[in-house]
């Protein structure tokens, strides 16, 4: 199949999925949970349906701050707030009375500082520069082309900037934070995009060394080889973070999502942004030469 024929279409999903990520992160920004801001984590059992809006409206005045209200389980709510005196502990409680006909019953409070600082987000950025630039140095030297280090890491940069943008709008409609467990997901769909990659990639080396031809044709051939391997492997992983998803409880529940949207992205951006890449590098280079 001639997978390559249609690149500007895959360039043009990533640029729509990126593009709204890129939109959704200068209008609303991204929802920092309470690992990058601190504050206060109420959990209370209520044991019937309330407005959580309304709450919200009720609750929150220029000293107290409501970062979300989720439903953690059955009859449980989770609450964040900016760090709570006694006072506003209260006032919280006392607007659940009223909403709920006095149901509400608080089973876990606790006041927590930023465990994700400024000094941890800088080494986590430089750990990251390092990284993505010892892959392509080492991409680029098993595979004897400065262009194919380049194109992993330029689909690695993809799989990022959606996973952030996601969450970015995630955090806007569904109330989503972005805590340590995400930083912990979004440095671990980074290897997942480079392995099947350098899979691709691989292929394309070999039916070089046997065959020959143009690229294009052999990233056809490669994409072919591989594709229903890569879906596979993916659906493996799918299934499972879908299983979390759905039972895992709120706890994890955007953690796994976050890993799910890796895997999606990681899985397409392989075939479908990263070999892409590669054949219109080496394209534009051999028009280059002509000229």
């Amino acid at each position: 199949m001639n997978w390559m024929k249609y690149r500007i279409v895959y360039f043009l999903i990533s640029a729509v999925v990126i593009g709204a990520g890129i939109f959704a992160y200068l209008k609303w920004g991204l929802p920092l949970g309470v690992d990058f801001k601190g504050g206060a984590i109420i959990e209370y059992k209520i044991g019937r349906d309330f407005s959580t809006e309304e709450a919200v409206k009720k609750i929150e005045n220029p000293s107290l701050q409501v970062y979300s209200i989720q439903k953690a389980g059955e009859n449980t709510y989770l609450i964040r707030t900016n760090t709570l005196n006694p006072y506003y502990r209260e006032k919280i409680g006392t607007v659940l009375d009223e909403l709920t006909g006095g149901d509400a019953q608080e089973v876990r409070f606790e006041n927590v500082g930023p465990s994700i600082g400024p000094d941890l987000i800088k080494k986590t950025i430089y750990a990251i520069v390092i990284a993505a630039s010892a892959i392509l140095l080492w991409v680029a030297f098993q595979f004897k082309s400065f262009k194919f280090g380049v194109s992993a890491v330029l689909a690695m940069i993809h799989d990022s900037l959606v996973l952030i943008g996601s969450f970015a709008l995630f955090g806007h409609f569904f109330a989503a934070e972005i805590d340590f467990l995400f930083v912990t997901a979004l440095l671990t769909i980074l290897s997942f995009s480079v392995h099947d990659t350098i899979v691709v990639y691989d292929r394309i080396r070999e039916s070089q060394r046997k065959v020959g031809g143009s690229l294009t044709e052999l990233a056809n051939k490669a994409t072919t080889q591989t594709m229903v391997r890569s879906l596979n492997n993916s659906f493996t992983i799918i299934f499972m973070l879908v299983a979390l998803i759905l039972l895992g409880g709120i706890s994890i529940k955007w953690f796994a999502i976050a890993l799910l949207i890796g895997t999606i992205s990681g899985t397409y951006s392989s075939p479908f942004v990263a070999v892409p890449i590669l054949v219109t590098w080496d394209e534009l280079q051999r028009k280059i030469k002509r000229s």
